[in-house]
């Protein structure tokens, strides 16, 4: 469904896209990871015909984005982080409106508007005036534009920006729901919600893509560190040398007091080791009373860190 094939983008002699390919395939949803300035909104831009391309392709649906612009837009719902609404319309008719600007032959308009309103959930606003409502309901307006002409690709940037816990769970089911006929790509900073709801993650850096694949392949293969989070009561000033000497620990990364006679820590750990036995038993043989002890593995953040650091570099 998309296709993007050495596409690069220049402002002047500053390289914001640096020659990046990438195939997502019908009813994939996809995270498009990257930090500030790393070309991922101005990647975006370029799919949906906002911004031009320096070199490179562009595809989407067996369109190209240079000769068939119009086909391509069509094809493609669009939220944008800052969602451009106006706030003296009420929520319906503002779709219409949408709608009508569109003039790309929706089937059954009103049959798409009530859809879209079932959907996100906006039927308790639908006739109020978009100014009125509160940041999630305007996110959820948002996302109703950008589905109400039933696209077969929607690209959605930070779609759960200013809402609530039970609506990012919503919103999250409705994004699973979505891309089981669609193609999806979520654009968000919230990893644990990528890592939720996304099958496979592209993190972008630099302008280049620096990692492809699942979110457990990528944790899989990553360099970053594990890490075993321990509470101690009564542990001497030397606990720390201790614990960084237990076989598995590559060190103390932090040491905190709690009170007088707590103190916490948190242990880096060597990829693929888990030191919680070797633990136990130093702190047996020290006196050490062991309140507390967990381990973390590597997730989705501390890759996204660790690629994005190393590059910088």
């Amino acid at each position: 469904m998309i296709e993007i094939r050495n596409l690069s983008k220049y402002y002047g002699d500053f390289c914001a896209v640096n020659s990046i390919s990438l195939e997502v395939p019908k009813g994939q949803i996809l995270g498009f990871l990257g930090p500030n300035g790393a070309g991922k909104t101005t990647t975006v831009r370029m799919v949906t015909g906002f911004l031009p391309l320096t070199d490179g392709e562009i595809v989407i649906d067996g369109y190209d984005i240079s000769t068939d612009s119009m086909a391509v837009r069509q094809r493609i719902g669009y939220l944008p982080e800052n969602t451009p609404l106006y706030t003296d319309m009420n929520v319906v008719d503002y779709l219409r409106f949408i709608v009508d600007m569109r003039r790309d032959g929706i089937n059954r308009p009103e049959h798409r508007i009530k859809s879209v309103i079932e959907q996100c959930d906006l039927g308790e606003v639908v006739h109020k005036d978009i100014g009125e409502l509160s940041k999630g309901f305007r996110q959820r307006v948002g996302l109703a534009q950008a589905m109400v002409h039933d696209p077969p690709i929607l690209l959605l940037d930070e779609p759960t920006v200013g809402l609530d816990p039970n609506q990012i769970v919503e919103i999250r089911g409705l994004i699973k729901e979505l891309g089981r006929e669609k193609t999806v790509v979520l654009c968000s900073h919230i990893l644990p919600e990528v890592e939720a709801t996304c099958g496979r993650v592209v993190i972008i850096h630099q302008g280049r893509i620096v990692a492809d694949g699942s979110p457990k392949d990528l944790q899989a293969t990553a360099e970053g560190k594990g890490s075993v989070y321990v509470l101690l009561k009564n542990a001497g000033s030397d606990a720390s040398d201790k614990l960084a000497a237990v076989p598995g620990v590559e060190n103390v990364s932090t040491s905190t007091s709690v009170s007088d006679s707590v103190m916490s820590f948190t242990l880096e750990t060597f990829k693929g080791a888990d030191p919680r036995e070797e633990i136990f038993r130093m702190c047996v043989d020290n006196g050490y009373i062991l309140l507390e002890m967990s381990r973390r593995e590597v997730s989705l953040e501390d890759v996204f860190r660790d690629l994005t650091k190393k590059e910088s570099a």
